[in-house]
């Protein structure tokens, strides 16, 4: 016989054993080569989380390298909110087609909320048997295995991994010990990304604080500057509404006095009280509020419905503990967005505290301003009186005693016109030192002081400055009625002019004698034919009040004199 079944079966055993051992060994070298691979590739997952510093890449990247590693179909990575439920949700392996039909994220409900309330490592080979389960939404793709695993950042729940359908089987104990280590370098790559977000939110919010504070100091108005800090605010915060409210002087309400985003004119010019309104809450407690519902926020009891479509919300006064609340800035993002987290609240606190510094500073700088205006004003008022008018006096006085001398009659007229005109200098510069400390008193109230105040404002409307001339005492000989009768008349008349007259130049003349006259002249299109005349007939009803009368009619050069006149009482 011949062949292998003629060789002795003692000689075979060895030969088998052989094998049998090469066998082994060649499946440790490929499990020993595989352990290799796979720790090669942990090591590659763990450098490569680690070196995301914008915190959504680094978890969107870890839940890839969570999927790679253990060759799963789907993955998601959990945030853990303050509430105890999922605040974000990071899924991987479903596109945007499915994840529309889906809905809504999870908020950590089922077998998910299984890893919030027990934070330990979870493995599941058949989801649908585990006592937590509580299925899936329409639409949703089947899933099986199932391997979770918390990430903690300091000894805290930040969030969890998530894996599903595993391909060639469940997942086992090496997956679930590979997911376990790419879990702690998560922890640090996340730690490292919040840090680094924090310091670039800090530095955002102090550039802008910078820049509230330079324009303040600037002497920008304050308008501006709102527009500016809700501007800011917005922006850094990703807020989808942000409004500014300014405390009511003298009562216990706030008015809101910029409103930007969405439905912000269902905010704008709101009179909102302390009590039973968001901002009223920062207000009140000089702290700041936040709310994660700001819809159904219980503080809100007052005021028309206007928080439709949005939810977290917070609110933070504009103010400091010794200087008071110079006011309140609310924002709001949509409803279903991320909360406003304890990294943003703080440096908002800071950035309305740097505001409210700039702005109690810009206050300062303003007064300062207004009493060196007043000084100023006063020491022109002295040189004036002291210098200018005793001049005029002793020239006018000098002319007098040479016109005693002129023979002719031609020169004699001329010298007694220079006189004259002189005297009449003499009146309107007193008037305007009348009028100069009129309005550096403490109660700037009189005549003088508010047709100064209603030229000021017409300028804006004309686009340049009228000229204005006052006379005589105003102050002490007009009466109030007249007064205020006269103060309408100006501002009605210049209002015209402004809207109707299209003129390069306007002329205010106010003199008190026997009578008080009011004369306006511009240099516009003039009195339109029968056009209407009902403001100018109030005019004449108030002149008429008083015994008076007054007079519309155009120039030969072009454009409108309007004259009011009313007697004064005799002194």
């Amino acid at each position: 016989m011949n062949g292998a079944a003629d060789e002795d079966p003692a000689e075979q055993s060895p030969r088998l054993r052989l094998d049998q051992l090469l066998d082994e060994l060649q499946s440790r070298l490929d499990a020993a080569r595989g352990t290799r691979d796979r720790v090669h590739s942990l090591l590659e997952a763990v450098l490569s989380v680690g070196r995301d510093l914008e915190l959504e890449q680094a978890l969107r990247h870890i839940v890839e390298a969570a999927v790679t590693l253990v060759d799963a179909r789907y993955g998601a990575l959990g945030v853990v909110g303050e509430d105890r439920r999922l605040s974000r949700f990071i899924p991987v392996g479903i596109d945007e087609e499915r994840a529309a039909r889906i809905g809504h994220l999870p908020t950590g409900r089922g077998l998910l909320g299984e890893l919030i309330r027990h934070p330990e490592p979870l493995r599941v080979a058949e989801l649908a048997d585990h006592p937590s389960a509580a299925g899936f939404p329409a639409g949703h793709p089947p899933m099986h295995s199932f391997l979770g695993v918390p990430i903690r950042i300091r000894n805290r729940i930040y969030g969890n991994l998530y894996l599903t359908e595993k391909r060639g089987g469940p997942f086992d104990a090496e997956d679930e010990a590979v997911l376990t280590t790419l879990a702690v370098a998560a922890g640090v790559a996340i730690d490292n990304a919040r840090l680094y977000a924090r310091a670039r939110l800090r530095e955002r919010w102090l550039t802008a604080g910078a820049e509230v504070t330079n324009a303040l100091l600037s002497g920008s108005a304050e308008a501006e500057v709102l527009d500016l800090l809700v501007a800011q605010s917005a922006e850094i915060a990703g807020a989808d509404l942000a409004v500014v409210a300014l405390p009511v002087v003298g009562t216990e309400e706030l008015t809101v006095r910029i409103a930007v985003g969405r439905d912000a004119e269902q905010h704008a010019g709101l009179v909102l009280p302390l009590v039973g309104s968001f901002m009223g809450t920062a207000a009140l407690t000089g702290d700041l509020v936040a709310s994660a519902d700001v819809q159904h926020d219980p503080r809100i009891t007052v005021g028309p419905p206007r928080w439709a479509g949005l939810g977290p919300a917070v609110a933070v006064p504009i103010g400091t503990s010794e200087g008071g609340i110079h006011g309140v800035l609310m924002l709001a993002r949509e409803a279903g967005r991320p909360l406003f987290e304890k990294d943003e609240s703080i440096p908002l606190t800071g950035f309305a505290a740097q505001a409210a510094v700039a702005m109690e500073l810009a206050e300062r700088r303003h007064d300062s301003e207004q009493v060196a205006l007043l000084r100023e004003r006063d020491r022109i008022a002295r040189d004036l009186h002291d210098l200018a008018i005793q001049r005029l006096f002793a020239t006018g006085m000098t002319l007098q005693s040479a016109l005693r001398l002129i023979e002719h009659p031609e020169a004699a007229d001329r010298v007694q016109r220079a006189i004259d005109d002189l005297d009449e200098t003499a009146k309107t510069i007193r008037s305007s030192i009348f009028g100069l400390r009129e309005r550096s008193g403490p109660q700037a109230t009189g005549l003088r002081a508010r047709v100064s105040e209603s030229v000021e404002r017409a300028a804006e409307a004309l686009g340049f400055t009228p000229g204005l001339v006052m006379t005589g005492l105003l102050d002490s000989r007009v009466p109030p009625a007249v007064a205020d009768d006269a103060v309408a008349v100006l501002q009605e008349a210049l209002s015209n002019a402004a809207r109707h007259a299209k003129a390069e130049h306007v002329r205010v003349t106010v003199a008190a004698g026997a009578e008080l006259v009011v004369t306006v002249t511009d240099d516009g299109v003039g009195l339109p034919e029968g056009g209407r005349r009902s403001g100018l007939a109030n005019l004449a009803e108030r002149a008429a009040a008083h015994g008076g009368g007054f007079r519309a009619h155009g120039l030969p050069a072009g454009g409108t004199e309007l004259v009011w006149r009313v007697p004064l009482p005799v002194t």
